[in-house]
């Protein structure tokens, strides 16, 4: 079983930056990709920013320019610097990976942005 852990989120003030980390565990043979979701209240959940199969970066047009994901393979980890923070970007903070061929989520981190 692997298990995704974040770690991060938190309260900001507009203009603000955190920083994400979401480590896997458990038994890995093959991560194939991982990236971030968010859930705002009342809305849908949607892709923030991920890994292609092929290494390249995509990230939603709203954050494009203030955050940045990255990736530490030897750790199993995945990284979202979010700079430049506003309210919008308040939402739940999803892990998510495709290892071992299964699709894997973590329990969500709370990032709120507010004066």
């Amino acid at each position: 079983q692997v298990q995704l852990v974040e770690s991060g989120g938190g309260l900001v003030q507009p203009g603000g930056s955190l920083r994400l980390s979401c480590a896997a565990s458990g038994t890995i043979f093959r991560v194939t990709t991982m990236g971030w979701y968010r859930r705002a209240p009342g809305k849908e959940r949607e892709l923030v920013a991920g890994f292609t199969t092929d290494g390249n970066t995509n990230y939603v047009d709203s954050v494009k320019g203030r955050f940045t994901i990255s990736r530490d393979n030897a750790k199993n980890a995945v990284y979202l610097q979010m700079n430049s923070l506003k309210p919008e970007d308040t939402a739940v903070y999803y892990c998510n990976g495709y290892i071992n061929y299964v699709y894997y989520w973590g329990q969500g981190t709370q990032v709120t942005v507010s004066s």
